[in-house]
C-alpha cells in the first residue's frame, strides 16, 4: 500500500496542475483531485499503480479526473476566469478546451490524448487545431521581459510579438523589472536567472510574485539551478536557446501551475501534497 500511495504521490504536482485547469478553481480542483486518489488507491491495479509505466499511471488518471469532473453537477460550474488564459479556454467547446490542456498544458501526444478522453486520433488532431488558433486569436498577454543581454531580450521580444502578445517593457535588474512591472501590469514575466549588476533573476521573481502573484517563466542557461535549490516551484523553465513552441507551452503552464501557498489536496484528513 505504501508503494502504491508513494507512485500516486508522484503524479500528485500533475494531477494538480490539470485539475485546477479543468475546474477552472485551485480549490475545486484540488477537491477533485482528492476524491481521484481516494479511487485510484481503492483500485490500484485499475489506474497503474502497481505498474512500471509512469505514462501510463498519468494518463489513467488524468482519464480518472475527467470522469470525476463529468459526474458534478451543472450547477457547479468554474467561476469567472480571472486570467486570460482562462478567459481563453472558457469560451472554447469543451473537447476543444480538454484537448488543449492534455496537449499544450500536460504535454501528452495527440494519440494519448486521444486515449484519455476516448475518442478518435483525428478528431483530437482537429480538435487540437481548432482550439490553438481559436487561443490565438483571443488570448493577448501582457508581458515583461527581465534580461540583461540586449540580443537575446530582443529576440525574446520578436519571438512574443510574433504570437501575437503585448511587451510591456524591458528590464536589464531587479529594480528595473519592479518599476516596469508596477507601471504596466504584465500578466506574466519571462526572466534570466542571471541579470546585470550581478543582479538574480530569483529574487527578482520572488518579488514579483509576492507583491503581484505574477506567473514567472525562466529562460536561462542554467535550467538545473532551481531543481537544485528546491526552486523550481517558482514558473517552468525553458533553456536557452529556446523555440516559440516551448514559450507558448510554458506560458500555459505558469498559469495552472498551483502556488506553493495554495492548499493541497486531502486524503482521509491529511495532506497528500
Amino acid at each position: 500500500m505504501e508503494a502504491q500511495a508513494r507512485r500516486l504521490m508522484a503524479q500528485l504536482p500533475y494531477m494538480r496542475r490539470y485539475g485546477r485547469a479543468l475546474t477552472g478553481s485551485t480549490s475545486r480542483g484540488d477537491d477533485l483531485v482528492t476524491r481521484a486518489v481516494e479511487a485510484a488507491l481503492a483500485d490500484p491495479e485499475r489506474y497503474h499503480l502497481e505498474g512500471d509505466e509512469e505514462t501510463v499511471t498519468r494518463r489513467r488518471l488524468y482519464a480518472l479526473l475527467n470522469s470525476l469532473f463529468d459526474t458534478e453537477p451543472a450547477s457547479s460550474g468554474a467561476p469567472e476566469p480571472g486570467h486570460p488564459i482562462e478567459a481563453a479556454l472558457s469560451s472554447l467547446p469543451e473537447i476543444e478546451r480538454r484537448v488543449f490542456l492534455l496537449v499544450s498544458l500536460e504535454e501528452l501526444p495527440t494519440t494519448q490524448a486521444a486515449e484519455v478522453i476516448g475518442v478518435p486520433v483525428e478528431q483530437v488532431r482537429e480538435a487540437l487545431g481548432r482550439a490553438q488558433n481559436a487561443m490565438r486569436e483571443q488570448l493577448v498577454a501582457n508581458i515583461l521581459i527581465v534580461e540583461d543581454d540586449a540580443i537575446i531580450a530582443y529576440d525574446l521580444t520578436e519571438t512574443v510579438l510574433a504570437m501575437g502578445h503585448k511587451v510591456c517593457g524591458t528590464a536589464a535588474t531587479m529594480e528595473e523589472a519592479l518599476a516596469t512591472a508596477a507601471a504596466n501590469q504584465p500578466s506574466l514575466a519571462l526572466m534570466d536567472l542571471r541579470l546585470a549588476h550581478g543582479g538574480s533573476g530569483i529574487t527578482t521573481a520572488q518579488a514579483l510574485r509576492e507583491s503581484r502573484a505574477l506567473p514567472i517563466i525562466f529562460v536561462t542557461a542554467f535550467a538545473e539551478e532551481l531543481k537544485q535549490r528546491g526552486l523550481d516551484y517558482l514558473g517552468p523553465v525553458i533553456k536557452k536557446p529556446f523555440t516559440r513552441e516551448q514559450i507558448e507551452r510554458a506560458i500555459t503552464q505558469a498559469v495552472f501551475t498551483p502556488r506553493p501557498g495554495d492548499a493541497k489536496p486531502t486524503l482521509a484528513g491529511r495532506s497528500v501534497g
